[in-house]
Parts: structure tokens; sequence; C-alpha cells
């Protein structure tokens, strides 16, 4: 069974108050406790205090206290109870594990509402990390990336096996986009020239690219070269 079945919290795409009451609900008392406490210490003292917040604290034992199929969640729940801004979330990604800084990419769209955020998802995107490169493909990459490194975003899922599934907004970025049908078309042909299939993937997105561009004035950066 795959843990992370279509019933576990997911903390991109879902609403902070729902996420919490779904991920209270599957939690073990000792972890609802641990994780009321955790969210009412950041709401008391949300930013930094001293060298590191309690609640920085309290992301890294997230996994220990809720279990590693939760973490994100709880993890994502304490960064909003904190109020964490553009400065803290740069903090928690530079300083943290690869677990803490993909909860903090699944926290961006809740908490930073420009691009201000933007390298942390560029520098998630340069990693080998696949759950890194997907989660810097939700909402917020999904909303803020350019057009160019968006692109080369798709690519790199494609080289790396990140199923295109988890790409945010895929059918309305990819419409009507011939740059990334011709970048598509080029990497299936050197597949084929070196004797290797063609992932579905490419075939369904670079179809994708045949439909008609779909408008979003949420997307502030258009489909721009």
């Amino acid at each position: 069974m795959n843990p992370r079945s279509s019933l576990d919290p997911q903390p991109t795409g879902t609403p902070l108050g729902e996420l919490r009451t779904r991920l209270t609900a599957r939690l073990d008392p000792d972890a609802r406790t641990w994780l009321d406490r955790a969210l009412t210490e950041a709401a008391d003292h949300p930013g930094s205090h001293g060298p590191i917040s309690a609640w920085e604290l309290r992301l890294a034992e997230a996994g220990r206290r809720c279990g590693p199929d939760h973490a994100d969640a709880a993890r994502v729940l304490i960064l909003h109870a904190a109020h964490a801004d553009t400065a803290a979330l740069t903090r928690v990604y530079a300083q943290g594990t690869a677990a803490e800084r993909r909860a903090v990419l699944h926290a961006l769209p809740h908490l930073v509402p420009g691009p201000q955020a933007l390298p942390l998802v560029e520098d998630a995107l340069r990693t080998n990390d696949t759950r890194l490169v997907s989660a810097a493909l939700g909402p917020y990459g999904a909303r803020h990336l350019t057009a160019h490194a968006w692109r080369h975003a798709v690519l790199k899922c494609l080289f790396t096996g990140v199923p295109l599934t988890e790409v945010t907004d895929l059918a309305r970025r990819a419409a009507g986009d011939p740059e990334l049908a011709r970048m598509l078309a080029d990497y299936a042909a050197e597949r084929t020239a070196a004797g290797r299939p063609v992932p579905e993937d490419l075939r369904r997105v670079l179809a994708l690219t045949e439909a008609a561009p779909q408008v979003s004035t949420a997307e502030p950066h258009g489909k721009e070269s």
C-alpha cells in the first residue's frame, strides 16, 4: 500500500484548516498533543528569539513526533502558525534537512504572496532530489516561475523521473507553448537516436502544447520567453 495515499493529508493544494483537521485525525494521541503544543508555541512566539526560535526546533522534531508520512503537513502548519516570512523561510531552507526544505517549498503558497521566495524554488530545481524538484513545482512555482525556468523544470522532471502529474497547472502553462514543444521534440529525437524509449509523460505534455493558450490573471509571468 502506498503510504502517501489519497487519504493522507497533502500539504500542497489543501486549505490549512482542512489540512490540520485531516492531519490530527490521523495522528495518535501523543502526536496530536505534541502538534497542538507546537502550533500554540509557534503562534505565541513567532519570529526569531535568540540564535534559533523554538518553532524551528519543532520543525526538526516533526518527523519523529508525527511520523515521516505526516511530517510535511505538520511542518507546513508550524511555519504558518509562526507567520514565517521570506527571511525566516530562507533561513530554515538554508539550514534545514532535505525534509525541512521540502516543507518550506510546500508552505510557500500559504505564506508568500509574491515572487520573493523564488530563489528557494530555483535552488530546489538545481538539485537531484526528486522530492525537492516535485515540491518546487507546486502552486508557488506554477504561479511565479518564468516561462524559461518552468520549461527547463519540466525537462528536468523528464530527466529525473519525476511524474508530470506532480507539476501544478501543467496543462495551463504548457498550452500553446511552441518553445516548450520544440524542446520536448528535440529531447524525444535525442532519445530515439540513442535507441532509448520516449517517456509517455513527454508525449502527454507535448500533446498539451498543441492546445490553445489558457490565459490566467493569477500568473504574473505569463508565457514570456
